[in-house]
């Protein structure tokens, strides 16, 4: 009597195949994920993708992607991106939202971490097919009550620690479940992390961010220093039935603008985003019949702004800004930028020349340039308005390596400079170049 032939574990990954769901297998899938997985759901947020891992045409393993997370603290210090990059590269990230291995464990221990890198090796051309963007993070939670988290390991994941043990059930608000996952987080690609936290993209990696203003990187007791503030100002408008104050428009607009809105119409929808306790902290009054607060229109920005001292209006964002980056004034870069959409009666838009803080890229105060000149006899007034304090260093391109502008720098505000040196300035250029040669350049 012959025996039937011993299968090893390596012979039966080597036939493991993955592919995607199709649709006429959904509600089978869903009923082993309901039966079968320890979150008894079947439920996917967002953006997803499923897959089967199959031998020889038996199911041997289930997966699902779907969204990541909207905020995650470990995650977001692991990529170091700031809060707008966060809002508008998100869909980038995805959530290994289920998992669930059909076959017995202890007879083929590998089969997971198998079929997550078969998996992993394909999601993203997969995604980009199914929602024109490719994927180039993978998050995953797991419970270490339950599993190990061997094959994400074994699938070069790294562990960031536990969460707090909270899920989301509104907008505003999170519960405890008192059940903390271990995070995991693993590239698709080997530079995902840095391009993820870059500040500029090519125009090809552009048509992969998400065009979202947001999300509101201050929190409340900051911004009713800014509500302070725009109190001071007066307001033109006058009458009855004025719904809202002049000071709540005001710092509606100067939020939304922080956030990346622009046009009065982008102010409406941004300030939609905010929370009810950040609209309460902005001034807003509650709406008497659902005690809620809302935010203005588009049309109530527009003759709120088209009324309100520019100047006054600018000054006070800028001294609020620099509460909000600690040190800011210590190093600040001065830049010239063309206002797009802008015109003067001669044709020609209208030019900017801007002081604005390194870590954080606020801009703290602005000048126009004047017609028929340059951003180099503007460097004296921005810098004027400032109040610097001695000691800040400011950084500018060639254009402004002058000896007026250093004199200024140093002599005046008591300072340093770090200019950019091109070769259309030769005479300087060759003197530095000597002295460097010679150790001898003054610091």
């Amino acid at each position: 009597m012959s025996r039937a032939p011993i299968v090893s574990e390596t012979d039966v990954l080597s036939r493991v195949t993955i592919r995607l769901l199709l649709d006429h297998e959904r509600p089978r899938f869903d009923l082993l994920i309901e039966e079968k997985h320890y979150l008894h759901t079947a439920v996917l947020t967002g953006e997803s993708l499923r897959y089967v891992a199959e031998l020889e045409g038996q199911w041997v393993a289930l997966l699902a992607f779907s969204a990541a997370s909207l905020h995650l603290k470990a995650r977001e210090q692991w990529l170091r991106w700031s809060p707008r990059q966060r809002a508008r590269r998100l869909p980038l990230v995805v959530n290994n939202s289920r998992f669930l291995v059909l076959l017995e464990r202890a007879r083929f221990p590998n089969l997971a971490s198998r079929t997550l890198g078969l998996c992993l090796r394909r999601l993203s051309a997969d995604w980009l097919a199914r929602w024109d963007h490719p994927v180039w993070v993978v998050e995953s939670f797991v419970d270490e009550s339950q599993y190990r988290g061997t094959c994400y390991r074994a699938c070069g994941f790294e562990a960031l620690g536990l969460t707090k043990g909270f899920a989301r059930s509104s907008r505003d608000f999170y519960l405890a479940h008192g059940q903390p996952k271990q995070l995991f987080l693993r590239e698709l690609r080997p530079d995902a992390r840095k391009l993820l936290r870059q500040a500029r993209w090519s125009q090809e990696m552009l048509a992969h961010e998400t065009a979202v203003a947001g999300p509101c990187p201050f929190r409340a007791p900051s911004l009713e220093r800014l509500l302070d503030r725009f109190a001071a100002m007066p307001d033109a408008r006058r009458g009855h039935g004025l719904r809202y104050r002049q000071r709540f428009v005001l710092a509606c607009a100067a939020v939304s603008t922080l956030m990346g809105a622009c046009g009065y119409r982008a102010f409406e929808n941004t300030c939609k985003k905010l929370t009810q306790r950040q609209l309460r902290a902005l001034g807003c009054p509650r709406d008497e019949a659902d005690q809620k607060y809302y935010p203005p229109s588009d049309t109530t920005f527009q003759r709120v702004l088209k009324k309100v001292d520019a100047s006054a209006f600018a000054a006070h964002i800028g001294a609020w800004l620099l509460e909000q980056e600690v040190g800011a004034l210590r190093q600040l870069a001065v830049d010239g930028k063309v206002l797009r959409g802008s015109g003067r009666h001669d044709g020609k838009p209208l030019q900017l020349l801007s002081a604005v803080t390194h870590h954080l890229r606020l801009t703290l105060d602005q000048v126009a340039i004047t017609e028929k000149s340059n951003e180099i006899p503007a460097l004296k007034p921005l810098l004027k308005k400032l109040n610097l304090p001695p000691g800040v260093l400011i950084t500018a391109d060639a254009m402004h390596c002058q000896q007026e502008s250093a004199r200024f720098i140093t002599q005046e505000l008591g300072g340093d400079y770090l200019f950019g040196l091109k070769g259309n300035q030769s005479g300087i250029l060759d003197k530095a170049q000597r002295l460097l040669a010679q150790q001898a350049f003054s610091p």
